[in-house]
């Protein structure tokens, strides 16, 4: 049985953390609130989580904490949060510290912010912003890179220039995997030399996560994800790269058990050994993430074991049969 740590998802209120991305037309599947209760991991054999940031505000980072430490938190085995802060902040290091004190605080294991959503191409080569990443290295904590693939060179010039600080990489840079017009095959060539350039540098992990909304939403395949995976294995290999659902934003294409079972089959031809990296192993050592218990204890105290329920369906209405089709890939935010 494999520990199954799923290193990226997300919860929101959106009264408190409002989602404007959101389209409810096309995203209705997602136009709604997500909680701790319904965190379909636990369902489908998951022993540990990591929440993520959704908001650019101070307000969820804090909100993020005191969640992933409550009670509701804990049943969903919430076990870190990568919470939002403002890079170029002069009390960024006395934020943190407020973060870690605060309800919460020891749930904190990264920072992240939305730089694939900054005009600048230049804005990773920015001295205050590296100096903002380099204040969350110090901090002890992780920074968490969500880019998309035309700005994986800028990623790799801040990983080279702050090689003391542990970089995670979203999505995998986001690779284009829709397919084109009659079934073209998308053209990854780009990217995977992009993604070579960031993986030779040691400080930097990536996510398997976020692949099934770079690809068709309404068509795609276990095939049609297997080339970005298969290169992603390649240059970080399995002690640096991690599973992740992206739930709830994976339901606009695909169900949480789906996705599980497909990432389990993209990493099936690996050793015994480097599966448990992929799924677990290496989100708990990057993260910091208390050990797993074993298996008997965990059974003991009435948690599903790993693997349990992994084809588990999702409950209503979280449903594959209950997403809006789509031609195609829209612009997804988190």
């Amino acid at each position: 049985m494999h520990d199954v740590v799923d290193a990226h998802h997300h919860l929101w209120v959106r009264a408190r953390t409002p989602q404007d991305w959101v389209d409810p037309v096309t995203m209705a599947a997602i136009d709604a609130d997500f909680t701790p209760a319904d965190l379909p991991a636990a369902r489908h054999g998951v022993a540990a989580t990591v929440v993520v940031q959704s908001a650019s505000l101070w307000s969820e980072s804090s909100e993020l904490l005191a969640v992933a430490g409550s009670a509701e938190g804990r049943a969903a085995h919430v076990a870190g949060a990568v919470v939002w802060a403002d890079l170029t902040a002069a009390d960024l290091p006395d934020r943190i510290a407020a973060l870690r004190e605060g309800p919460g605080g020891d749930r904190l294991v990264g920072v992240r912010a939305m730089v694939q959503d900054e005009p600048d191409p230049g804005y990773l080569d920015r001295p205050d912003v590296r100096a903002g990443i380099a204040a969350v290295g110090a901090a002890g904590l992780v920074y968490d890179l969500v880019v998309r693939d035309h700005q994986l060179p800028a990623a790799a010039r801040l990983a080279a220039a702050l090689p003391d600080v542990p970089l995670v990489l979203d999505h995998l840079g986001k690779p284009p995997l829709a397919t084109g017009p009659a079934g073209a095959r998308p053209d990854l060539q780009a990217w995977r030399a992009d993604l070579s350039a960031l993986a030779a540098l040691e400080n930097v992990s990536a996510k398997l996560s976020g692949l099934v909304t770079e690809a068709r939403w309404d068509a795609w395949t276990s095939g049609d994800l297997r080339p970005a995976a298969d290169h992603a294995i390649e240059v970080f290999g399995p002690d640096r790269l991690m599973f992740g659902s992206d739930w709830p934003v994976c339901l606009l294409a695909s169900g949480y058990g789906r996705w599980l079972a497909t990432a389990r089959d993209l990493v099936a031809g690996l050793s015994e050994t480097e599966q448990a990296a992929v799924l677990g192993a290496t989100a708990r050592r990057v993260y910091g993430l208390p050990r797993a218990a074993s298996s008997s204890t965990a059974h003991a105290a009435g948690a599903a074991p790993a693997d349990a329920a992994t084809h588990a369906p999702d409950p209503a209405p979280y449903a594959p049969t209950d997403f809006v089709p789509v031609p195609a890939t829209q612009e997804i935010h988190p």
